[in-house]
């Protein structure tokens, strides 16, 4: 393992998801140590980006989820100083972060996505519901592991709902529901041949894959095989290949989809270019389900950052 060098995981940092990416970059830091890789744990939000140069880190997985450390922001800082990282370079980072911006190039490309608006105000939310009608999701356009999200059933809830986005992000995205299965596809690999791993259905308690379901809650169903009808994991698999390769991902990511309980269309919700890993994450419980422990994937992700990063090692 003395070919990585000294390598840093990049946890924690100053966004909303702090406490997830401690646990997905302690998981991380880990694995790393029990295959004899020089790793160390490395949080922005407490030390300067510039002492991973200073201190001789010749790469770094980032294990950093949502602003300031998915987002583009520390890839960018990452390739002035010339170190290799994990997953998608800085304009993928940016846009896959961007739950509107995503959209909108899914959109272009003809790839399936639910109906939505931009809103920035409670009025702008009303007018939303009234053209998407109920139910409607409205979430931050910036956030990840449904942080200020709220499912809308009625007008009234319209105002309490945009509020709650509007704390975390100016940007508030109003989306049309998808009622169905709700399934993930994990993606390793290079922008132009992405390997999806297989898909996971997920049956939250009540059909709410909030926060605490996702992270915090044992009652969550995470099935692999996902047990779907002939011929739609691999068709959602392709759907997801494209989603990835139309952004410019790399590395690795997960592409979230609702599956239409009645016409069986899948949508495309968003892509994660730094997916959990955690005890409850779902990449490394759909690589296992296909032999790839825990460890090994990541190593696996820790080997791909040369031919990535898009910098020398």
């Amino acid at each position: 393992m003395s070919q990585f060098g000294k390598v840093a995981v990049l946890m924690g940092g100053a966004s909303a998801e702090r406490e997830v990416s401690l646990m997905s970059g302690g998981g991380v830091l880990k694995a790393l140590l029990s295959r004899g890789v020089d790793a160390h744990a490395f949080d922005p939000a407490q030390r300067a980006l510039c002492e991973l140069k200073q201190q001789g880190f010749a790469r770094c997985f980032i294990a950093l989820h949502g602003r300031f450390g998915e987002d583009g922001t520390v890839q960018g800082a990452l390739e002035l100083m010339g170190i290799p990282y994990t997953g998608s370079g800085v304009m993928a980072s940016s846009i896959s972060m961007d739950k509107i911006m995503t959209k909108r190039i899914w959109h272009f490309e003809d790839l399936p996505t639910p109906q939505w608006c931009r809103v920035t105000s409670v009025a702008q939310t009303r007018a939303a519901y009234a053209e998407l009608g109920g139910p409607m999701i409205v979430k931050p356009a910036h956030e990840g592991s449904t942080i200020g999200l709220t499912r809308v059933d009625s007008l009234d809830q319209c105002e309490s709902a945009y509020l709650l986005a509007a704390r975390h992000d100016p940007a508030v995205l109003c989306e049309q529901f998808i009622a169905g299965d709700e399934v993930t596809c994990p993606l390793l690999g290079p922008t132009n041949t992405p390997q999806a791993l297989p898909l996971i259905r997920i049956k939250a308690p009540g059909g709410n894959y909030d926060y605490q379901n996702k992270y915090f809650n044992d009652d969550t169903q995470y099935l692999v095989p996902a047990g779907l009808p002939d011929g739609e994991e691999e068709a959602i698999a392709a759907l997801a290949c494209k989603a990835y390769q139309v952004l410019g991902c790399r590395g690795w990511a997960r592409a979230d989809v609702m599956i239409d309980a009645v016409t069986r269309q899948p949508y495309l919700l968003e892509i994660n270019t730094s997916p959990g890993m955690t005890g409850h994450s779902l990449v490394p419980m759909s690589a296992r389900a296909v032999g790839i422990s825990y460890e090994d994937l990541c190593i696996r992700l820790l080997e791909h950052t040369d031919l990535d990063s898009g910098v020398a090692a």
